[in-house]
């Protein structure tokens, strides 16, 4: 009672002397601060535990403890789930986007930490996944928290929503530019004055905690020895439509391997088959453990070692026929490791396997090629190839630029970065419309877009604008009945029901008028018979975007609503626009 009385006149005091707007800008600060450090502890913690498991693993030799690491780090983290906390953690970045289009903004006070220790033992253990989509969980949960905790209003909770997604990319990649790109185009937070100023303050609080803890270096190492070229220009091309089409094989494997867990019903089966075929994927392909931060970096300095450090294919090293079947047979493996990963109960990003797609095809690429004399640069091809796939994969080709840009120093690299980027994105876009992060959101119809009419219509609910002073009028019922209801109604249409509410159809009053002082025909005529089921009818489950398209297909003013038969109501044209206006003033509000 006392924290609540404190709270209570800290809010009673911050209304008289804090402006809205100040205390937003106070709070981005407050998020980014929270986020850097949460960023801070989910890096050491795997970093830990990889150090701990994988120490003294010799090179030259496989390691049998490969086939079970991940399935002990799954377990532990399906066990924290189910038996501790009790309830579902999500995946990152789809969660986020969930909370915006259909729960307010509002996250789980679990997702501020449950994320950090799940996602820390899965990558630790070695799932192969990456940390970026649990620490964009966990600062959407913080702000969403702070928020509530705050009282602030629905686009203030977003806003601070929007702000710690920024500064948790901007924390773990250490690229508060791309944070914020990012938090645009992938979050689909409007950018307006009201919304810059919060977001440059958490990303740039967020990357200075950072740079506190884990240092100033750039996060993957990359040095410039080749610049761009006019006579490479067809190569890029070529990189940006394989990373579009690995993007495409990325997204559809994906929800395949989901699909097939999905159906599984038993945890403990899921995580079983799921541990035993990662394992067996990591003990053939080691360099699929964990979230490849080592690998992507060796690509970047176009060093291949990794391929075969503890793998039973050493003493192959030297062949390069053999390294460009192991890149190849990497980049088809890691999508179906990171989808086992997830399907057995497994908590991370797909951010890391993007870019480790990306650098591994760039690498596979320019090997390739240069051994008919092309001459490319590996190290370039390595970084453009990240650049492909996380526009390509997550349908954001300007994160994508300003990211391998920022977390690489590649700013020379600036056009190919952008060639690469459009036609990946392009490509994949011919296949696949949506997102992997979106593409669960837009078949159910729950997905926010930065057009704002359809975004406002996702707002609204077809039972929050359900009318029921419709007056009903039993199927049985005569004409008499039918004028008595009438003359206490101020409606023109009447719902036919039954004694259970199941819908039998309406009677127009209009198409009653020319019989209803017809005082013989009062006991002789019957509802049944003047009543019909309208063509145009809306179900309590339709969304607000259907609402409006049968409205517009019917010219109808009002249409009934009906759940499983039964009568609940009426939705009117009025009604709907009303709110919508409401909304739209509310959501587009500077």
């Amino acid at each position: 009672m006392q924290k609540t009385n404190l709270l209570g006149r800290f809010l009673m005091w911050r209304v008289k002397h804090i402006s809205n707007k100040q205390f937003v800008l106070f709070l981005s600060g407050v998020v980014g601060l929270a986020v850097g450090l949460s960023a801070v502890v989910i890096k050491n913690s795997v970093h830990f535990i990889q150090s701990f498991l994988t120490h003294g693993f010799t090179k030259e030799y496989e390691n049998y403890l490969f086939f079970v690491y991940p399935a002990i780090g799954i377990f532990i983290a399906v066990i924290f789930a189910r038996f501790i906390i009790r309830q579902r953690v999500g995946h990152g970045i789809p969660s986020v986007l969930f909370s915006i289009s259909k729960n307010n903004g509002i996250l789980k006070r679990h997702n501020m930490f449950s994320s950090i220790i799940t996602s820390s033992l899965t990558v630790g253990f070695g799932g192969s996944v990456g940390l970026e989509g649990p620490t964009v969980a966990t600062g959407a949960a913080l702000g969403s928290n702070i928020g509530r905790v705050m009282h602030l209003e629905y686009k203030q909770v977003i806003l601070l929503l929007g702000c710690a997604c920024a500064g948790a990319m901007a924390a773990i990649f250490k690229a508060p530019i791309a944070a914020i790109v990012f938090a645009m185009e992938v979050i689909m937070l409007d950018l307006t004055m009201t919304s810059l100023v919060p977001l440059l303050i958490a990303s740039s609080t967020a990357v200075l905690t950072s740079y506190l803890f884990l240092g100033q270096d750039v996060l993957y190492t990359f040095e410039i020895k080749e610049f761009f070229k006019m006579r490479d220009l067809p190569f890029y091309i070529g990189i940006g439509i394989l990373s579009g089409f690995i993007s495409v094989y990325f997204t559809r494997i994906y929800m395949f391997v989901g699909a097939l867990f999905e159906k599984i019903n038993k945890w403990y089966i899921k995580l079983l088959l799921g541990g035993f075929f990662l394992g067996v994927l990591i003990f053939f392909f080691p360099s699929l453990f964990g979230e490849g931060y080592e690998e992507i970096n060796s690509c970047l300095k176009g060093d291949y070692s990794y391929l075969f450090d503890h793998s039973l294919y050493y003493s192959f090293r030297d062949n390069i026929f053999a390294i460009i079947i192991l890149l190849t047979a990497i980049i088809l493996f890691k999508v179906f490791a990171t989808s086992i990963t997830f399907g057995a109960g497994g908590v991370g990003g797909i951010f890391a396997p993007t870019l480790f797609l990306g650098a591994n095809a760039g690498l596979m690429f320019a090997l390739f090629f240069n051994q008919f004399g092309a001459e490319i640069s590996t190290s370039n091809f390595a970084l453009v190839g990240m650049a492909g796939t996380i526009a390509g994969v997550i349908h954001a080709p300007l994160t994508a630029i300003f990211l391998i840009a920022e977390i690489t120093n590649g700013y020379d690299l600036f056009i190919p970065l952008m060639i690469v980027s459009t036609i990946s994105y392009a490509t994949t876009k011919i296949f696949e419309s949506n997102s992997v992060y979106t593409i669960q959101l837009a078949k159910r119809g729950e997905l926010m877009t930065h057009h704002k009419d359809k975004n406002v219509l996702s707002l609204m609910k077809v039972e929050k604008l359900i009318e029921k002073n419709f007056l009903e009028i039993n199927v049985e019922a005569s004409l008499r009945d039918l004028v008595h209801i009438v003359s206490d109604s101020t409606r023109n249409v009447y719902p036919v029901t039954d004694s259970e509410s199941n819908f039998y159809g309406i009677v127009f009053l209009d198409d009653i008028r020319h019989i209803m002082f017809k005082h013989e025909l009062y006991d002789e005529t019957f509802v049944r018979n003047l009543m019909f089921m309208p063509s145009t009818i809306v179900y309590r489950n339709d969304t607000m975007e259907e609402v409006a398209q049968k409205f517009q297909l019917s010219g109808k003013y009002n249409l009934p609503v009906i759940d499983d038969g039964k009568y609940k109501g009426f939705v009117s044209r009025a009604n709907v626009f009303s709110k919508y206006r409401q909304l739209l003033k509310k959501f587009s509000d500077e």
